[in-house]
């Protein structure tokens, strides 16, 4: 019995948990590095034919649904975020929305104190077309999630924000030792 296989063993009625060795965290690493690459690999193709679907470029599906993301966690991206959200220039990310406001998808709106903030809206329509999209496999997702008792997935969650916590301190870094341009 390893501890990469379980979370421990019962000794004299207590659980006892075994430190794993360096050899076992990183073939456990490998794997789930392997899965989450699988995961995304499945979650492109999904968002692929999202745009597909919408008959928009991949890219322009990816902004106009980190957009709805975003309103629907009450904050609105303004052009500069979505711009480091989906790694375009400001050139770039100007033109995007561009054709997405063009094409009856969002609206920049100015409703801050400061009139120089812009903050982007999806309009109605497109909410429902990515809900009628994403309902099927949003049921199907919560169908197996139902599966796991709710700890085991809180316990993934912050695995997975301890990863991407990690990964940005690795990328920070890595922009700190390039330097400036």
């Amino acid at each position: 019995m390893t501890a990469s296989t379980t979370a421990g063993r019962r000794e004299g009625g207590a659980v006892a948990t075994e430190e794993p060795t360096p050899g076992e965290v990183t073939a456990q690493r490998e794997r789930l590095m392997d899965g989450l690459r699988g995961y995304g690999e499945r979650y492109n193709e999904l968002s692929r034919r999202f745009a597909v679907w919408l008959g928009l470029h991949s890219t322009d599906a990816d902004a106009l649904l980190e957009i709805v993301t975003a309103e629907d966690r009450g904050t609105p991206l303004s052009p500069a975020r979505l711009s480091e959200r989906i790694l375009l220039s400001s050139g770039a990310t100007t033109a995007l929305l561009n054709r997405l406001e063009g094409a009856g998808h969002i609206v920049r709106t100015r409703e801050h104190a400061d009139r120089r903030v812009v903050t982007l809206h999806s309009l109605p329509g497109i909410r429902e077309r990515a809900d009628e999209f994403f309902t099927p496999l949003a049921v199907r997702m919560d169908a197996t999630m139902a599966q796991y008792p709710p700890e085991l997935l809180e316990c993934f969650e912050t695995l997975l924000a301890d990863l991407r916590a990690t990964m940005d301190a690795d990328l920070a870094e890595r922009d700190r030792a390039a330097g400036p341009g």
